[in-house]
């Protein structure tokens, strides 16, 4: 398995994550104002992200495209705490999903959360459109075993 979506499990895995980690994020108290209230389409929207990042269909950029995320972060202010609060969450919902104990599919993830968040709360303080981050496109994310095979 080359990507990191296989190793994963696909979109059956991904979805299972989404949901789990949806589920956090709506019940804590800091992170109450960036995830106010469950929207109907976020948990197949994060999958389709997250699928793409790491190497399965591009649903999210054709669907929606990149644009759709920046939009969606603007205005935000998401703080230091909540957005250590939020990889936290995922990492845990990892765990909770059964996603593979595997130190370096792990740390390629942790990598992805904490990259992808960062950039959001860039843009979720940016009052122009030359303060956003320069991402304008899904990141592919890689691993070391994507060159093994």
């Amino acid at each position: 398995m080359s990507t990191l979506y296989e190793f994963a499990g696909g979109d059956e895995s991904l979805h299972r994550l989404e949901e789990l980690f949806y589920t956090k994020v709506l019940d804590d108290p800091v992170l109450r104002s960036v995830f106010p209230a469950r929207q109907p389409s976020h948990v197949e929207h994060l999958t389709w992200f997250t699928a793409e990042s790491f190497g399965g269909p591009d649903r999210f950029t054709t669907g929606l495209g990149f644009q759709y995320i920046i939009d969606v972060h603007r205005h935000l202010k998401i703080t230091d705490e909540q957005r250590e609060r939020f990889v936290a969450l995922y990492l845990e919902a990892i765990d909770e999903a059964g996603l593979p104990n595997d130190d370096a599919f792990r740390a390629a993830v942790r990598e992805h959360l904490e990259f992808g968040a960062r950039v959001a709360q860039q843009n979720s303080h940016a009052e122009s459109d030359d303060q956003l981050h320069p991402i304008r496109e899904v990141p592919a994310w890689t691993w070391p075993r994507q060159s093994e095979n």
